[in-house]
């Protein structure tokens, strides 16, 4: 039998430390230099909560970790929390969620015994998919490997992010090549085929450092259990990286729905309805994900179809909600859904699943940009991302935060926030791309032009990275490798409208002032057929020196709520507004938003 890939051995246990207390690695308990008994069931539900941090640990889950296969009654665990928490007072770090379980919400800081860097590096690498197998499986069922060992409290194994692991199988790297770049210890690779009656994924790990393959196994599930191949993928993956006993995946097993054990029990005809409404909703969904992530108009259109269709099917699947609101934020920021359409379907979401966000706390940060950008309201959206502060980097979650960031105007705050995202993540390309806009927005010319440079040289063909590289290149005397950009990228994402106002721009810039006027004529007669964003026009009418032109988009801007109104209005590109009254009320609004939020006065626990 194979060995589990394990962790370097700690040189001494660590000190967690949380909201004033610190905990030793023998199991005392301090406040300060002051030592609080705890009995036995207490510290281990305290130990518990602190290695699942921000995550909900389930009654079940407590109770497993507590007690074991012992019977005990119902509020056993209640009132161990609630001792625990009469323990902690005035302390209030530990949340109940409602029908959910407990979750310790202050921050953890780890000092001593065993990091982060002793744990192995690992890439899942997307999986190739054979002749007959839908393409977006061999995607869907990494990026759930990923996602599910990622989220393994205490970790086992550090995973690489997905953008930059993605990023480098999309260019043609081998896994062995990925693992290399990205200083991986291990890559996971795999197969997936089909067979006449099942799909085959054929897994392989990989030493990094001499290629040598550790172990390869077959996961064989039946062709209409795909949910199935996802779930045995994480046993047999855990199990490898020792760790098919941690409570992360006992939990998981009793909060999803095993597709595969289901079709084999006896139900009557309405359970097995339900049922095939349940792995049809989970097939759409996983179609869906993959097309949306596309970023081009059509099959993000298509992928919003999909998650409807699968909400509607199966209403218990997260998942897909979490998606369908951030799909909604995303088209709203590339122009392709006007705000107004993105609150509606985003609030319809909500109503339908009220709960949804304390089951999932990804979907915090969209909700908390929407409350920003189209509510203006500072303060709700402080709170939600306050609430989700604990959610690691993600390509959404980040993009969100790093919004709501710029668009305040904090932009040290946001700069600081993508460059730890870069470190995590290198090869993601827009995270290069909005580092330089954000460089950009905060007059740091020379370092946005470098950091745009480099970005394009990385990610020549990124969209993220065309458009702003056109913007900042044009604003800084590059204006024919600025039209060059922005020529490409329409020509090759025709429907991305905020494209052809940086081409406006940078002919404008170019002195190709009647090609300049010709476009924005365009692009208004366009606006009349459909939405389109407006807030990327007031530079190209500058240019032309149409002040009044200008502050007309820049109205239509705002009261459409368009999410990069109040980036713009810190554009260097927009100085020649600078002091006229019209313009000044506009940047007045922000500053009247912040200081009501500062107003407000905080929640009575």
């Amino acid at each position: 039998m194979h060995e589990p890939i394990a962790a370097a051995p700690p040189s001494q246990a660590p000190e967690f430390l949380f909201a004033g207390f610190r905990l030793e690695p023998d199991g005392t308990l301090l406040r300060g230099e002051t030592p609080i008994h705890l009995p036995p069931k207490e510290l281990a539900a305290l130990k518990l909560l602190i290695a699942s941090a921000g995550r909900v640990v389930t009654p079940l889950e407590l109770q497993k970790a507590l007690w074991g296969d012992v019977h005990v009654t119902g509020d056993s665990v209640p009132r161990c929390v609630s001792s625990l928490r009469a323990l902690l007072q005035p302390e209030e770090c530990i949340e109940t969620l409602y029908k959910r379980g407990y979750r310790l919400t202050a921050a953890v800081r780890i000092r001593g015994g065993a990091q982060d860097k002793t744990l192995p590096r690992l890439a899942i690498v997307p999986f190739t998919t054979g002749y007959g197998v839908p393409q977006h499986l061999g995607h869907a069922v990494a990026e759930e490997a990923m996602m599910r060992i990622g989220a393994a409290r205490p970790a086992v194994v550090t995973i690489l992010a997905h953008d930059s692991v993605f990023t480098l199988a999309r260019r043609g790297l081998t896994a062995q090549e990925t693992g290399e770049a990205l200083h991986a210890d291990f890559v996971l690779a795999g197969a997936i085929s089909q067979l006449p009656m099942h799909f085959r994924l054929r897994l392989e790990m990989i030493h990094v450092a001499d290629g040598a393959q550790i172990w390869v196994e077959d996961v064989l599930v039946g062709r209409d259990m795909v949910a199935a191949l996802e779930s045995e993928l994480v046993d047999r993956l855990a199990f490898r990286l020792g760790a098919e006993d941690a409570p992360w995946l006992r939990t998981w097993h009793m909060e999803n729905l095993s597709l595969a054990a289901s079709a084999d029990e006896n139900h009557d005809e309405s359970e097995n309805n339900l049922l095939g409404h349940q792995i049809e909703a989970y097939e759409i969904f996983q179609r869906a994900h993959h097309e949306w992530q596309s970023l081009q108009r059509h099959r993000m259109q298509d992928g919003l179809q999909h998650l409807l269709r699968a909400t509607e099917l199966d209403p218990s699947l997260i998942g897909a909600r979490v998606d369908l609101v951030n799909l909604c934020v995303t088209q709203c920021f590339y122009g392709f859904m006007s705000p107004s359409m993105e609150a509606e379907i985003v609030n319809r979401t909500i109503e339908a699943a009220p709960d949804l966000p304390t089951r999932s706390e990804a979907v915090l940060p969209a909700l908390g940009w929407i409350s920003f950008h189209y509510d203006r309201n500072i303060s709700e959206a402080l709170k939600l991302m306050k609430a989700s502060a604990n959610l690691p980097h993600d390509p959404w979650v980040t993009r969100v935060r790093s919004m709501l960031a710029i668009s305040r105007h904090h932009f040290d705050e946001a700069i600081e926030q993508l460059q730890n995202a870069i470190r995590i993540d290198p090869y993601a390309p827009w995270l290069h791309a909005r580092l330089a806009w954000t460089l950009h927005l905060a007059g740091r010319a020379d370092e946005s032009v470098e950091q745009i440079r480099r970005a394009l040289n990385l990610f020549p063909e990124h969209e993220g990275a065309s458009l702003y590289g056109s913007i900042i290149l044009a604003f800084n005397g590059s204006s024919a490798r600025a039209i060059a950009l922005a020529q490409e990228l329409t020509e090759r994402l025709p429907y991305f409208d905020l494209t052809s106002s940086a081409h406006a721009y940078a002919l404008a810039r170019a002195g190709r002032r009647d090609e300049a006027r010709s476009l924005l004529e365009r692009l208004q007669w366009l606006s009349r057929e459909r939405f389109f964003l407006k807030s990327f026009l007031p530079a190209a009418y500058l240019e032309l020196d149409d002040i009044e032109s200008a502050l007309t988009e820049l109205h239509a801007s705002d009261e459409s709520r368009c999410p990069w109104f109040f980036q713009m209005l810190a554009d260097p590109r927009l100085a020649k507004l600078h002091g006229k009254p019209e313009f000044e009320v506009m940047r007045a609004t922000l500053a009247e938003m912040e200081a009501e939020a500062v107003r407000e006065p905080e929640p009575v626990a």
